[in-house]
């Protein structure tokens, strides 16, 4: 793909003499199992039941994808009573609270739940980490980022008071829950993967009967992302994240690739946000994505990159993905 757009692209001026410049391209990077799914629910609802289809947030953090979508019939909206009464609504793969769908039920609204099916897994971790409050409940504490939607959608899945949010390892040192005995803890699935170990450490410390998932929360095309960055991060003058500022994955990236040597990383949304002089003096550039944002929006720099540098292109993949997840009901 890359190699066929930059033979598309024009050359540049010869009098110019572009400088040379090295792009290192992580690998994997771009749209997650989730994201893709998410955008089909969107596409496929659209097609079945015509436009409007409304969204509940935004479908995955990513602006180009969102405005794509509007372009064909969705519309984008904070809360339900935005949605008219014949409306047809998706909830965003970020997943929502249980008063959510509850609500939608009550409207007699036809719903479509985007939820990434691996946040899904979350949400039943913390159901059965409750256990209905019964006596082999268990208080949860959810490591994640105060204010994201997944972390409210997953809160919002028990009861008010089931759940500590703890943000950070400060948190993990200072929290105080009533029955140390009975714990449990969870994640939001596009943390840092060091940030989490290093909270989980502690938390293991200071209370050696929590229990924890059975499986990794932190998913995997989290995991795979950062791996990648590590892997150039060191070779790169700069690193280049494509990806949305309200993008958790995105931003985590960026400080994976600060804290793994590059000499600077930047969150870039889209190539008309990019400020040419950072690239001054730069020789070797690390480019990912962030799992919301689409590999076009790459292409895109990369070509870009051509019409004023020379460029020396070279693809590091640390590991290949090929997850993909059904449509939900009933799309499916």
């Amino acid at each position: 793909m890359t190699d066929q757009l930059l033979a598309s692209s024009p050359a540049a001026p010869a009098d110019l003499a572009p400088r040379s410049l090295r792009v290192v391209l992580a690998g994997p990077r771009g749209f997650c199992a989730g994201v893709d799914r998410a955008i089909r629910v969107v596409e496929e609802a659209i097609r079945r039941y015509g436009a409007p289809v409304y969204v509940r947030h935004e479908i995955v953090h990513n602006r180009t994808v969102v405005e794509e979508l509007e372009a064909k019939g969705a519309i984008f909206v904070e809360e339900l009573d935005e949605v008219p009464e014949d409306g047809h609504v998706v909830f965003s793969a970020h997943g929502v609270p249980k008063t959510v769908p509850a609500e939608a039920q009550r409207r007699n609204l036809l719903y479509l739940d985007a939820t990434c099916p691996l946040v899904s897994k979350v949400h039943r971790e913390a159901e059965r980490h409750y256990a209905d409050g019964g006596p082999e409940s268990r208080h949860i504490l959810m490591i994640g980022h105060a204010g994201h939607p997944e972390v409210i959608g997953t809160m919002g899945q028990l009861p008010q008071g089931a759940v500590t949010l703890i943000n950070d390892a400060d948190e993990a040192r200072s929290v105080q829950p009533n029955d140390p005995s009975r714990l449990a803890f969870i994640t939001q699935t596009t943390l840092s993967v060091d940030d989490t170990a290093e909270i989980v450490d502690i938390l293991r410390e200071r209370f050696p009967l929590i229990e924890g998932p059975k499986r990794e929360d932190i998913c995997y095309a989290t995991t795979n992302r950062q791996e990648a960055v590590k892997a150039i991060a060191p070779e790169c003058d700069l690193v280049i994240v494509i990806g949305s500022p309200n993008s958790s994955n995105s931003q985590r990236l960026r400080e994976v690739a600060e804290r793994s040597g590059t000499q600077r990383a930047l969150l870039v949304p889209k190539l008309a946000d990019l400020d040419w002089s950072v690239l001054d003096g730069v020789d070797t550039l690390g480019i990912t994505a962030g799992a919301s944002a689409p590999e076009a929006l790459v292409q895109e720099m990369v070509v870009a990159l051509s019409q004023k540098f020379t460029l020396k292109i070279e693809e590091r993949t640390v590991k290949e993905e090929n997850v993909t997840f059904r449509l939900p009901a009933p799309l499916g």
